[in-house]
């Protein structure tokens, strides 16, 4: 069992299924798992979930970034609405410098029966 870099039970239990393929079932589990994807290093990963009308043409992930943790502050508009929002705080570190919080409110939309990343505030 290894343990999942959003925080919550095992990988594969986890955001490991979702990078392997099955739709997120809602926009928090969705968040979760990109989280995951910057920790693993998974830019194909984020590329497919991000909503074409914002997707960057490519991902270049910085390797020198460690992912610290994920805080799910609130998330809304679950279930079988059309958007949602989640705010978290992520923290990382780059090489050896100080420890970096970064808040955000980011914007889902879910089409044909998924869910992708549209935007986000960060604050």
């Amino acid at each position: 069992m290894s343990p999942c870099p959003c925080g919550r039970a095992d990988y594969a239990a986890c955001c490991g299924r979702y990078h392997a393929g099955l739709g997120a079932p809602d926009a928090e589990s969705l968040m979760r798992s990109r989280y995951s994807a910057f920790v693993l290093g998974l830019p194909d990963y984020l590329l497919a979930t991000w909503h074409p009308s914002t997707r960057p043409s490519a991902l270049d992930l910085d390797p020198g970034l460690r992912w610290l943790g994920l805080d799910i502050k609130k998330s809304t508009g679950a279930g079988d609405a059309g958007h949602a929002t989640v705010a978290f705080v992520a923290r990382s570190r780059h090489g050896g410098g100080p420890a970096h919080r970064q808040h955000e409110l980011s914007r889902f939309v879910r089409e044909d029966g998924r869910w992708f990343y549209l935007d986000g505030d960060v604050r």
